[in-house]
Parts: structure tokens; C-alpha cells; sequence
């Protein structure tokens, strides 16, 4: 019996020990892809990052789940442009576009938007505290803000309510190229922070917005990089689901009755992202974030006082 035991703690140790390394590799396993001459997309577990070299250094938008790969991106920047980091911009608060900041020294320029400052102190407060503290946004603006670093304009844009209510949107101009964070999954089921001020309804009305910007190419928050088409493909996926929602709930619908009944036709080929017994984004959970926006099921929470209001 204890030969049988030990056999069995000894394969269980085996297990953990490959489960560490898996994790370790997905965490530590970063690639990249040219755009332009200038601009380079980095992939990873996590949100896509941009980098943009210019003559005086290198911006980089978005920092993925852990300091560890915030360590790697910051190396690979500096690798991939020749120089060091000198801004970082968020393109809204979720952990897995912002967590990776403190890798990079203190006192690096991180920008953001307001609204995207509170929500970190709002949900994501006991990360950033210690030395994470010197990592949060620094440099915030409420509507539009413009870097020129090195011969490059960056342009921080905030559209209004999508994803959360605190997302921007990043252009490389000379390069005509915008990251888009969480505003576009690209063939993805999307995050909708209804809590964080998302809106499925007023997301497209945000799209819109990008549109009329001037640009070729596209950095999404999840999947690959593509352009135009790309954001309008998505947009009509959000009409979809928000009409067919809508009029379900107009009919009186209750929840499960609405799932069985909504059919989309504009999510062709789109993938589920999730974690196993963590979280899953698949057709279901979008509906669903809908169906509770709809109701008013959901209310976001409108300011760090709220938070002292709701203990």
C-alpha cells in the first residue's frame, strides 16, 4: 500500500511539475509580427501589444497579465526598435492589458484615460499597491491626447462606451496604423464590462467614431491583425446581437427563453477565449451581458465612491 501510495504522489508531482512548465511556457512565450517598417504587433497570453520605434525610443501599447511578460515585452520593444521604452498607454483597465506595467522602471510615462485610472483604483485596487504603485497611469486625459515622440505622432482617443466606458483607442499616425485594445476582438467572442460602463447598444455607435479616422491597419485586443473590414465585420456582430436581444426582451422575454430563441448569423468562424473552471467568452456569454443590459439587470458602477457605497 504505501509502494501504491508513493507511486501516486510521485505521478502526481510528475503532473504538477508538467502543468508548471505548460504554465510557464504559455506566460513566458511571446511572438511578434511586423506591421509596418515602424510598427510591430506582439502576441502573447493576454492582450495584443503594439511597439512603435521612433528616433528617441519606443512606445508600447498594452502590457499583458503578468509582471513576468511585462519584463519580456519591455526587453522585445527595446530588442525590436533599438531603444528604450519611453511611454506606455493602456488601452483600458482589465489585467490582462495592463499588469505587465510594472516591469518597466519607475517614473515611465503611462498613459491612459481618466476613466480608466478610476476603474484600475475601483476593481483592480490590491494589485497596485507596494511597488506596483508606481505603475499605475500617470499621464490621463478625458477625451483626445497627442504625443509626438521622435518624430512619430501618437494619438490617444477616447470614443465613449464599448467594452468599458474608459476605453482609447491608439493611433500610430505617420505609420496609419490604431490599436484598438478591447474595442475589437477579431473573430473573438467579446468581454462586455457592463459593470465598468460597457454597452453593447452604444458599442457600434463607438466603431463608428474609429471609422472616421484615417488609418489602414489594425492592431485588435484579441486576434489577428487585420483592417477596415475587420472593425465592420465585428460592428455588424454587435448590431446582430443587440436587435435580436433587444426584441426579445421588448417581447418579455426572460433569459433562458432568449438564449433559445436569438440565432446570429454574424458570428461565423469567431472562437470561444476562456479558462477552464475560471471563464468562458463564447456566443451564450454575449448574449446573456446583453439580455442583462437590456433589463437594466446590471449597473455599472459610476465612480470610486460607489465603491465606498456598495462596501
Amino acid at each position: 500500500m504505501k509502494r501504491i501510495l508513493g507511486w501516486g504522489l510521485a505521478s502526481a508531482a510528475v503532473v504538477a511539475a508538467g502543468l508548471a512548465i505548460y504554465a510557464y511556457q504559455r506566460v513566458t512565450t511571446l511572438e511578434h509580427a511586423r506591421i509596418t517598417d515602424d510598427v510591430q504587433v506582439i502576441f502573447g497570453l493576454g492582450g495584443n501589444v503594439g511597439v512603435l520605434r521612433t528616433a528617441r525610443g519606443a512606445a508600447v501599447v498594452d502590457t499583458m497579465t503578468f509582471r513576468l511578460q511585462g519584463d519580456r515585452i519591455r526587453q522585445l520593444a527595446e530588442q525590436l526598435t533599438g531603444g528604450e521604452v519611453q511611454v506606455v498607454l493602456n488601452t483600458h483597465y482589465h489585467r490582462d492589458h495592463t499588469h505587465g506595467n510594472p516591469a518597466f522602471p519607475a517614473g515611465t510615462r503611462i498613459v491612459a484615460t481618466e476613466r480608466t485610472a478610476e476603474l484600475l483604483k475601483l476593481f483592480d485596487a490590491p494589485y497596485w499597491q507596494g511597488d506596483a504603485a508606481a505603475s499605475v497611469p500617470n499621464e490621463t486625459f478625458g477625451d483626445e491626447h497627442e504625443i509626438a515622440l521622435g518624430g512619430k505622432t501618437i494619438r490617444a482617443i477616447h470614443l465613449g462606451p464599448g467594452h468599458t466606458d474608459g476605453d482609447m483607442v491608439v493611433l500610430f499616425v505617420e505609420d496609419r496604423v490604431i490599436h484598438m485594445g478591447d474595442l475589437l476582438f477579431n473573430e473573438r467572442y467579446p468581454s462586455v464590462d457592463l459593470e465598468a460602463g460597457g454597452s453593447i447598444r452604444a458599442w457600434p455607435d463607438a466603431l463608428d467614431k474609429v471609422l472616421a479616422l484615417d488609418f489602414d491597419r489594425v492592431i485588435p485586443g484579441h486576434g489577428a491583425v487585420t483592417d477596415r473590414n475587420g472593425i465592420l465585420q465585428f460592428q455588424r456582430f454587435l448590431r446582430d446581437v443587440w436587435s435580436q436581444v433587444d426584441a426579445a426582451v421588448k417581447a418579455g422575454k426572460g433569459l433562458d427563453q432568449t438564449l433559445a430563441s436569438v440565432h446570429l448569423t454574424e458570428d461565423t468562424g469567431y472562437q470561444t477565449i476562456g479558462i477552464p473552471g475560471v471563464f468562458r467568452l463564447d456566443r451564450d456569454f454575449v448574449v446573456r451581458r446583453a439580455w442583462e443590459e437590456a433589463t437594466g439587470a446590471v449597473k455599472k458602477k459610476a465612480s470610486v465612491e460607489a465603491m465606498g457605497a456598495h462596501g
